[in-house]
């Protein structure tokens, strides 16, 4: 069963701006079977809790208890569950554990203000029969370090909302492995290590990044609980890829990018220490999917919100550093995709040598006219790095658009991004028989109408940045050992039909 074990009332909790009533009937809401109130130094007697449960209408298996949170004068602040009557403040620890000996005691929010508990007290040979490591009173980081510390020193691990306000009772339960009716049965299973934090923890790995997305709590009748996607680093030069990444989510989210149709996952937090990444997970499926699933005049509409999205980011006046001059940038690009055909020997390698000059000459020619202000540019737009959600599954209204990986973001024309999003939905959908329902031109068209003044040649340089686009899908083929087939001959001939419409 879930409940919320960590809640202050207004009437008994001097910090607390939310009524008892509100409160239990915010966490029953939440999809929760129980709550805990917890004020401090203060226990609330049966007969005002039975007030409380028919003045909230609570129905009979709803769990209403009382136990206390106590600011104890050499170990914080700690929930004590079992005595009946209130503890003074500044008690020491070891004397509530002596005079109630049969209790379950807490530690309350160890993390709080970026602090790191001391191991010894985590072991569970411990002073605490449990450790709060989800906690409002947490920030995410603390949240995550609890979660690794839990796993590292398998203490009895509990989660607490520590409700001081309307709006978000019950976001941090507790799940108990047995069904809790008394105080006496809470102690028990404290005591017992038979509960945990209530949440999901979905591990990927790639080379050389640890992905970890955390779902913490329930829906509820609003249909929203916290997601987190955490990225751990191996190596020092995707570190400083991801922390590019993150920066540039930064200043595009203050920007506007932060609610509404147009999104990108709000970034949470950044460690340097430990190479580590946590931004918000955005509930929804990439565009390539969604496209497979709908039908094609809502998938038309999806399009052209994601045509909207871009020409919206391209207005930012970004603030963030570049990662290099994009001449360069593009250089280095190029020739490590043409290494790939070198390396093998590939028959096509002169073919692939005349398009990479003429590609490179080209962007060069742009760089150098001054015609093409550059703008904040994604760098690897296309249909999987584009995520569309609803925020609620039965309003349409809600539904979103967002942009993620911004690894190579830096200083791009505005038709690098266009043209690399058209190869690679060409590319992405090419056997999947959707093509036939989806124009270019409606895509270019949706841009256009809310871009900014373009350049005159800017069709163009869409069929350019296609050319470009292509050729380093033609170089991800050689890596994965598909240099022989059909693909790797179709997306040369498509290279060379853009660079043909980009020269003429």
């Amino acid at each position: 069963m879930l409940l919320e074990i960590h809640s202050h009332t207004r009437e008994h909790s001097e910090c607390s701006h939310i009524s008892a009533l509100t409160l239990a009937q915010e966490v029953r809401d939440k999809g929760l079977q129980g709550l805990v109130l917890t004020d401090h130094h203060y226990v609330w007697p049966s007969e005002d809790l039975a007030a409380l449960r028919k003045k909230a209408k609570l129905e009979d298996h709803f769990v209403l208890l009382s136990g206390q949170e106590v600011t104890t004068e050499d170990s914080g602040d700690v929930l004590v569950f079992g005595p009946t009557v209130s503890i003074p403040k500044n008690t020491r620890l070891s004397a509530i554990l002596q005079r109630y000996p049969d209790a379950a005691l807490v530690w309350a929010h160890p993390y709080r203000k970026a602090a790191r508990p001391d191991p010894r007290n985590l072991e569970v040979s411990g002073p605490f029969h449990g450790i709060e490591v989800f906690s409002s009173n947490h920030t995410v980081r603390g949240n995550v370090q609890g979660l690794q510390d839990w796993h590292r020193y398998k203490f009895t691990a509990l989660a607490g909302t520590d409700t001081h306000g309307e709006g978000y009772a019950g976001t941090y339960p507790t799940q108990f492995d047995h069904w809790v009716d008394t105080l006496e049965d809470l102690v028990t299973e404290i005591r017992s290590g038979r509960c945990r934090p209530f949440f999901k923890e979905i591990p990927r790995t790639g080379a050389n990044l640890q992905v970890t997305e955390i779902v913490v709590g329930t829906k509820g009748r609003r249909e929203t609980r916290e997601r987190w996607i955490i990225k751990k680093l191996h190596s020092r030069s995707k570190w400083q890829k991801a922390r590019h990444a993150y920066l540039v989510m930064e200043d595009v989210f203050r920007q506007g990018f932060d609610k509404g149709r147009y999104r990108v996952p709000e970034p949470l937090d950044l460690d340097p220490s430990t190479q580590t990444v946590i931004e918000v997970g955005q509930r929804g499926k990439s565009l390539y999917d969604m496209l497979l699933a709908v039908p094609t005049k809502e998938g038309r509409q999806l399009l052209e919100d994601v045509a909207l999205w871009l020409a919206r980011f391209h207005r930012i006046p970004a603030a963030i550093p570049v990662l290099g001059p994009f001449q360069r940038s593009e250089e280095r690009r190029i020739q490590n995709y043409m290494k790939r055909f070198v390396r093998c020997d590939h028959p096509h390698t002169r073919r692939v040598e005349s398009l990479a000059e003429t590609i490179l000459a080209a962007e060069k020619g742009i760089a150098e006219s001054g015609e093409e202000p550059f703008t904040l540019g994604h760098g690897d737009f296309h249909p999987k790095n584009v995520l569309v959600g609803q925020d609620q599954l039965t309003d349409r209204s809600s539904l979103f658009v967002s942009a993620i990986d911004f690894e190579n973001a830096q200083a791009y024309p505005r038709a690098y991004d266009v043209g690399t999003f058209l190869a690679q939905f060409r590319n992405q959908f090419h056997e999947s028989g959707i093509l036939k329902n989806y124009t270019e031109e409606a895509f270019v068209e949706a841009y256009q109408q809310n871009a900014s003044t373009l350049p005159s040649d800017f069709l163009r340089q869409v069929e350019l940045f296609k050319a470009r686009t292509h050729l380093s899908i033609a170089s991800y083929l050689i890596k994965v050992g598909m240099g022989d087939s059909p693909d790797l001959w179709r997306v040369l001939v498509e290279a060379e039909r853009s660079v043909a419409v980009y020269c003429s």
